[in-house]
């Protein structure tokens, strides 16, 4: 979110009210074996949770939330403590890790989906027992600030994970198409279709292609800022051979810069197999005064970063923070063409229940 930076820079402050020394580490242990969760069908229990971010007028979030999970056809448990508040926390680290578990234990819940993202799930990672997460595996769905949470549990247990839409997102037929195709059938699946535009107005498909090609890898990815918040800890995102994806909201052209120049000299795009941004449409200089006298687009700095690699780069997905997004699987296989501005799920990514 906008204020992210902020949260960042004051983290000495808010270790008095994250509550963590009482819970014990999990050892880091990542693990390279794939694994499928049970395909959801309709009628069953869905898990909601608040693992970042508190709930701002909880009640009538939560009634909004659990009719459209009955919208599209399941029951929902709520976590215990999603209602608890700690700052600007949805309760300590302690209690939020504790829905998590809970949820992974219960037999009856067959997918957990977040309320909503904000900031502090990455809090929760050294505190969650990958193990039971790999005893006990199930769909975890959520984008923007639960980036930390999918990445985090995929790369420590193997477990696909899910970048969509969070309990409260507004489910279009466009979102809840690949809502159920993904998450309800243990088939790949394939070319995903271009979102809706203006309406249905569009004529043309509105990706921009930066460079050329076809490419097949791993899909891995998410919000750019909670990526760049992986790197040197044991939950790193892995990109070698894989196809990257990128969302982001309310930052400046310079500050995808400062990002893409970290993920460079990491060495994340040294062998990954192509990158497609989403389309970012609030990243911009600010209206009320950019950072600098003169500026550049997001389009400018784009090409300045990767002109010089040969793997295919795509810009104006429709995915984050916007109202049409598919559910992406991360870890299974996938292919982007971005001479046919084409992203395809080669790989199912849940299996039969």
């Amino acid at each position: 979110m906008q204020n992210r930076r902020e949260f960042f820079k004051s983290s000495i402050a808010a270790a008095s009210l994250i509550g963590i020394p009482s819970l014990s580490r999990a050892v880091p242990q990542t693990t390279t074996k794939t694994i499928l969760p049970p395909a959801l069908k309709k009628g069953d229990t869905i898990g909601l949770i608040t693992p970042g971010s508190s709930l701002f007028e909880a009640e009538r979030v939560l009634i909004e939330a659990t009719e459209k999970m009955h919208g599209l056809g399941f029951k929902v448990k709520r976590g215990k403590n999603i209602f608890k508040q700690k700052g600007y926390l949805a309760g300590t680290v302690e209690e939020r890790v504790s829905d998590i578990h809970d949820m992974f234990r219960d037999d009856k819940v067959k997918a957990i989906i977040t309320i909503r993202g904000g900031y502090g799930s990455a809090q929760l990672l050294p505190y969650l027992d990958y193990d039971l997460i790999r005893k006990h595996p199930k769909i975890l769905v959520g984008y923007s600030d639960i980036t930390a949470l999918l990445i985090g549990i995929h790369q420590m247990t193997g477990l696909v994970t899910f970048h969509g839409p969070v309990a409260v997102s507004t489910f279009t037929d466009f979102t809840k198409k690949y809502f159920y195709k993904v998450l309800m059938s243990a088939q790949p699946v394939g070319e995903i279709e271009d979102a809706p535009y203006e309406e249905n107005l569009q004529s043309t498909s509105r990706i921009y292609t930066l460079r050329g090609g076809k490419a097949r890898g791993r899909l891995i990815g998410g919000n750019m800022t909670l990526l760049q918040s992986t790197l040197g800890t044991p939950y790193e995102f892995d990109s070698d051979g894989a196809l990257i994806f990128f969302e982001e909201v309310g930052e400046e052209p310079y500050d995808i810069d400062r990002m893409l120049n970290h993920f460079k000299q990491a060495g994340k795009f040294e062998k990954c197999k192509g990158v497609l941004f989403d389309k970012m449409p609030s990243v911009k200089p600010s209206s009320d005064g950019s950072a600098f006298n003169r500026n550049i687009s997001l389009e400018e700095v784009l090409k300045m970063y990767f002109k010089d690699y040969n793997f295919p780069v795509c810009l104006g997905f429709s995915f984050g923070h916007i109202k049409h997004k598919p559910t992406l699987p991360i870890g299974v296989m996938a292919e982007l063409n971005a001479d046919t501005k084409k992203l395809s799920i080669l790989e199912a990514a849940v299996r039969e229940s």
